[in-house]
């Protein structure tokens, strides 16, 4: 648990922080609306349920807010760049970008479904006060809408006891659009699932682009005012806490206590998620232009297994090691962007990336290069964009760990690596290179290229760990990972075991891809 604490401690600071104001809004929104004067008359009708509903729509403004920004990806490069020489811990923050936005999604549907009980709540009550017909403050309120007063001053959106939930709903901005952003929302969490995400990326693609949707129609949600208070002007010339109990005289003419006046709320959302959209749009303009930019393929080749190589080159394309693109192929579709490793270094003339057959897209692009009579697909491509592999050559000592196709960041470092034993490059903290073989039937790595081969099967990680926290007793280690979550584990787990308490003795960082 210390090591834990040691290498992940400013990981909880951002949780705690976030978990924090997500407590902090939720409070000071629902004691607002409990204890505030102005809703002491909305409150006679609904109850606590008025401020749950509120409280939950505040942090679903706030996780709205911050939803976009870990999808920012040329922000996010960007502040890599310019935290280069910032604190080893404060840099791996940038790689837990999808978890962040993972978890903003999970508080978001944990907030709507508060938001929707609490209002199912709210119109019950309004409904039953309405057809109560008791003579009760709460019949009173309710029936201010059927009545003459001065001004839109009504309190109960249900104008008549007939009336039915489900045609306040889609018979109102609020229920209509809250109706369309809930379903959006389930439609872009179900397809997010793993399952789906790896098997049918292209339901996941289409799906979560509906969060357009999502957004415009939370910032419309608040237009039309449902939920009301007690104007400033009404609470000063009859104070609730005055008048409340003598509703019976509001219209009398030598009463000091008049029929209150009501209005509704502004509209809040789209104050929220302004400034994120405005970044996010940005964001999408910059990109659509990259991707114009004409990319030339200088070199197909097929290898085994189905694993098609590109390589290609574009006017100002710069690249470090371990980064990703998108690509898109518009003949297969115009709208499909998918993210690969780039395969090649950055001191080559050249960018690369290695295909795998993993889905109906990528089995159609290798498809189309197959095709040796046909002319070569047309390719855009958007990036690069930064990852954890980005930080290999921060440390002492790297051990790079992938499986399967997720070898591919690790080709690029590899390359890179030999370029700069090359070129004796003083800079490059790493001293000596190693890796096991695989592929004897080559004469070169299928992925590198170079004569020392890479090696497949799963070690012994205890006695790796072991063995490197012996060779290099005061060393920093950085572990990288491209695979499966299971590999992931093991490795995360190693990592807190072989680190040392001791700041000044051996300590393992874990990395892994994240697209």
């Amino acid at each position: 648990m210390a090591n834990w604490v040691v290498n992940h401690w400013l990981s909880v600071l951002v949780l705690v922080t976030w978990l924090g104001l997500n407590v902090f809004l939720f409070i000071h929104a629902f004691l607002s609306y409990e204890k505030s004067d102005k809703y002491y008359y909305t409150r006679e009708i609904l109850g606590s349920a008025l401020a749950w509903a509120r409280a939950s729509a505040r942090c679903l403004n706030f996780n709205s807010m911050l939803i976009l920004l870990p999808m920012c990806r040329n922000l996010l490069s960007f502040l890599r760049g310019t935290c280069s020489f910032c604190r080893r811990s404060l840099r791996k923050q940038l790689d837990h970008n999808l978890t962040f936005h993972k978890l903003v999604a999970y508080m978001i549907c944990l907030h709507t479904a508060i938001h929707i009980i609490a209002h199912l709540f709210n119109f019950e009550r309004y409904s039953r006060s309405l057809q109560a017909a008791d003579g009760s403050l709460a019949y009173i309120l309710s029936s201010l809408s059927h009545e003459e007063t001065e001004g839109d001053s009504w309190l109960n959106p249900i104008q008549s006891p007939n009336m039915t939930l489900l045609h306040v709903t889609f018979t109102s901005i609020p229920g209509f659009t809250g109706v369309i952003i809930t379903i959006v929302l389930v439609l872009m969490v179900t397809s997010s699932m793993e399952f789906i995400r790896r098997s049918y990326f292209e339901v996941f693609w289409y799906t979560h682009h509906m969060f357009i949707i999502y957004f415009i129609g939370l910032g419309i949600h608040g237009i039309g005012g449902i939920v009301r208070g007690q104007t400033e002007e009404s609470i000063e010339e009859s104070h609730p806490h005055t008048c409340a109990e003598y509703f019976e005289k509001w219209d009398d003419h030598d009463s000091h206590c008049k029929r209150p006046q009501f209005e509704g709320n502004s509209a809040e959302s789209w104050k929220w998620i302004l400034a994120p959209g405005v970044l996010y749009i940005f964001e999408r303009i910059l990109r659509f232009y990259r991707s114009q930019q004409q990319v030339l393929i200088t070199k197909v080749v097929m290898h085994p297994s189905k694993v098609l190589e590109l390589q290609m080159i574009k006017r100002g394309f710069s690249m470090e090691v371990g980064q990703y693109i998108f690509v898109n192929c518009p003949s297969i579709s115009s709208l499909e962007w998918h993210p690969f490793t780039l395969t090649s270094a950055p001191e080559e003339d050249f960018f690369s990336i290695h295909i795998r057959a993993a889905g109906d897209w990528t089995e159609n692009l290798i498809e189309a290069f197959e095709q040796q009579h046909s002319p070569i697909p047309r390719i855009r491509v958007d990036g690069p964009f930064g990852t954890a592999s980005e930080d290999v050559f921060r440390y002492e000592v790297a051990m790079l760990v992938g499986a399967g196709i997720g070898v591919t960041p690790f080709a690029s470092i590899l390359k890179s690596i030999w370029y700069k034993f090359r070129h004796a490059d003083h800079n490059l903290k790493t001293q000596t290179a190693g890796h096991a073989a695989l592929n004897f039937d080559k004469a070169t790595d299928i992925l590198t290229g170079l004569k020392h081969k890479t090696f497949f099967g799963r070690p012994m990680w205890d006695n790796e760990f072991s063995t490197i926290a012996t060779t290099h007793p005061k060393s920093v280690v950085g572990v990288f990972l491209c695979g499966p979550q299971a590999l992931a584990r093991s490795l995360r787990k190693c990592c807190h075991q072989y680190s040392s308490l001791d700041p000044r003795k051996v300590q393992f960082y874990f990395n892994k891809e994240n697209f």
